[in-house]
């Protein structure tokens, strides 16, 4: 499994391009802006993307669904809860920042357990963590998760949104991603990556 990672859009959400290397088979996790510099990534590096992830719905990962979906025919994939927000400039926050996104609407629902796989070396397994939002989802492959913005390198997710609650997303973390291995690379929504270990042992709010 190849894990590449492009800062995109005015708050620098973490966009993932995640693929096989063998079939070159991919997946988008969280194209939060930027179109254009992520399908030409996504062209230099010759992928087949099958999949749109979005780990929550808020405007700064998703604004680059439509963008992304034409140019590769991806399905966009959402949990079930944050469904409404792809296309509610209200509720994904995009209004606030005065452009308003109504993206596509998701093409699969996701929920705790389910399993996304692409290519022979890609399997994503599911974890619904609210906290952040109500939908919000981290990704697990083994040996590394995507947390969305549910955990960060020496932080956690905000919880002042529409939908958001401190004492969930405590509890998303303490039950879905720290009882995982100290070496497991954590893969956030904004800044630098982590592991469970650092961030079981030094994170302030944990």
């Amino acid at each position: 499994m190849v894990v590449k990672c492009l800062a995109v859009g005015p708050m620098q959400a973490n966009c993932y391009l995640v693929w096989c290397e063998e079939t070159k088979e991919a997946l988008v996790i969280d194209p939060g802006g930027e179109g254009e510099r992520i399908l030409a990534e996504i062209k230099r590096e010759q992928l087949q993307v099958r999949y749109i992830v979005n780990t929550h719905g808020h405007v700064d990962h998703i604004a680059a669904n439509r963008e992304v979906k034409e140019g590769t025919g991806a399905r966009i994939l959402i949990h079930s809860e944050d469904a409404p927000l792809l296309t509610s400039p209200n509720l994904n926050l995009s209004i606030y920042v005065g452009i308003p996104v109504q993206g596509p609407r998701a093409d699969m629902l996701l929920c705790e357990g389910e399993e996304i796989t692409v290519g022979k070396q890609v399997r994503l397994s599911v974890l619904h963590t609210p906290g952040h939002t109500r939908g919000g989802i981290c990704l697990s492959a083994g040996d590394a998760i995507f947390t969305g913005d549910t955990l960060f390198a020496g932080s956690i997710g905000r919880t002042d949104f529409p939908g958001g609650s401190y004492q969930e997303l405590l509890n998303s973390i303490k039950s879905k991603i720290l009882p995982n291995h100290d070496d497991v690379v954590i893969y956030p929504g904004h800044g630098p990556t982590s592991t469970v270990g650092y961030e079981r042992k030094h994170n302030p709010f944990l």
